[in-house]
């Protein structure tokens, strides 16, 4: 394992990295008080960017670090998702509900109430929908009875629905205009540049536990050239390059071992 030829504390490149450690730039920073805002607000904010950029991440880092006596907040990410489960996913979350309710009906019935009972509690529903870009026509209908809450007088909660690039494409249609007028905020979430790539490497490193500067200026370049600035990318170059560095007993990785790994790994 690389890890224990760089000695290092943890691994730096995986999906479990605590949120606090992770590294953030002022877009991703700005996101966050965005969605803020929009919890507190209790309005309807659509999040999109490109595959890997890492809006699930700062969603859930959102998630995880709001106010939990204010706030409570149901994640759904289902490829599949229908209106009847959504129902059941969101009593579920905020009512510990076991078994999805029988009718589509019911289920909008019952989560009225329970977005009441939260909001009589001092707290304010927030509820995310992750890969709506996937949601079906039913299901992004759906969400115009959530934003028709009383006659569109208020919200009973926050909605955050977060897809990639094509969301923004698929909401400007005709068909889904009443759903975009009802769009409070709207943000998307930028990849890395070259700097960006730089710090976000050497951030994860210093997390494991490395000091040093393992990743030459050269591989770094090599590394942006491949992924974009698109931290998924990043993460599995950046990994394949510490596993075949420790294979070879190599304490440093350069930009011919960058190309190596691309070729060999990477390029089918």
């Amino acid at each position: 394992m690389y890890e224990q030829f760089f000695n290092l504390l943890h691994t730096p490149f995986e999906r479990n990295i605590p949120f606090e450690k992770l590294y953030v730039t002022n877009t991703h920073d700005e996101l966050q008080s965005r969605l803020l805002n929009c919890a507190k607000s209790r309005k309807f904010c659509v999040v999109t960017g490109d595959v890997g950029v890492g809006k699930t991440t700062s969603v859930r880092k959102f998630a995880d670090s709001v106010d939990k006596n204010l706030f409570k907040v149901v994640y759904i990410s289902d490829s599949a998702l229908t209106p009847r489960i959504f129902y059941w996913e969101v009593l579920k979350g905020f009512a510990g509900m076991e078994k999805p309710p029988f009718y589509r009906s019911e289920g909008k019935r019952k989560m009225i109430l329970v977005l009441e009972a939260v909001l009589e509690n001092r707290q304010t529903p927030v509820i995310i929908i992750d890969e709506a870009h996937l949601l079906s026509h039913e299901m992004l209908e759906e969400t115009r009875f959530l934003l028709n809450y009383k006659m569109d007088s208020q919200n009973p909660m926050a909605l955050i629905i977060v897809g990639q690039s094509e969301l923004r494409g698929i909401l400007s249609k005709d068909v889904y205009e009443p759903i975009s007028q009802r769009i409070d905020f709207r943000y998307k979430l930028p990849v890395f540049d070259r700097v960006q790539t730089q710090d976000y490497i050497w951030a994860h490193m210093s997390y494991a536990g490395e000091q040093r500067q393992i990743f030459t200026d050269s591989a770094v370049s090599a590394v942006y050239a491949y992924s974009g600035g698109l931290a998924r990318k990043i993460n599995k170059v950046c990994t394949l390059s510490l596993m075949y560095a420790a294979q070879q007993s190599s304490r440093s990785i350069d930009e011919n071992l960058i190309s190596f790994v691309i070729e060999q790994e990477l390029s089918w």
